[in-house]
């Protein structure tokens, strides 16, 4: 009597049989690759979501500190104190906007790796379809597909001078240098 092996699906690295795909291994490390972005996108998401909640609140109690310091009746005596509590409330107040910018660098690195996330769920897609894989302007599609998410310039001049030819780290270093000229007042939500 023999012992039929049973499998439930495609052959895999691990116990490959003669239905072993490299181009199948391939896409399921992009696929990894995306989830652990994704996670990653998740787990952060929540805590700049709790941080962004606690500034808020702090920022209603340093208002409402200053409301009252400018209600109170003023005498020599508190003069000196009021001041002191007025000082620091502008100190907090400015380093919460401070802190609001680093939220706004936050936004864009999720916007980042939210692309990523997209191009390696496409290019996955593309690799997994043999009518597509081989198909010169499945490629291209999917090339101009991917930029066309890109709403930053850099982004967009980065994966122009990959595609170009450069190395990354050439397209990387034409990449800082365009952050670098840009001041943080340009920051945005997205």
């Amino acid at each position: 009597m023999t012992q039929s092996k049973t499998t439930s699906g495609p052959s895999r690295a691990e116990n490959p049989d003669l239905d072993w795909s490299q181009v199948r291994e391939t896409v399921r490390m992009l696929e990894l690759a995306a989830a652990q972005v994704n996670m990653a996108l998740r787990e952060g998401d929540d805590s700049v979501g709790a941080l962004s909640n606690s500034f808020t609140s702090m920022i209603g109690h340093v208002n409402t500190i200053s409301v009252a310091l400018e209600e109170m009746e003023c005498n020599e005596a508190s003069k000196v104190a009021q001041q002191t509590i007025k000082n620091n409330c502008t100190q907090v107040q400015e380093q919460m906007h401070s802190a609001i910018v680093a939220f706004q660098f936050y936004d864009r690195l999720s916007q980042q790796l939210a692309h990523v996330i997209h191009s390696l769920d496409s290019m996955g897609e593309l690799i997994g379809n043999n009518e597509q894989l081989y198909n010169p302007f499945e490629w291209k599609g999917l090339q101009e597909k991917i930029r066309s998410r890109y709403s930053m310039p850099e982004e967009q001049e980065m994966f122009d001078a990959l595609l170009g030819g450069a190395s990354v780290e050439e397209a990387l270093e034409i990449c800082v240098k365009k952050i670098a000229n840009r001041s943080t007042d340009d920051v945005e939500l997205f």
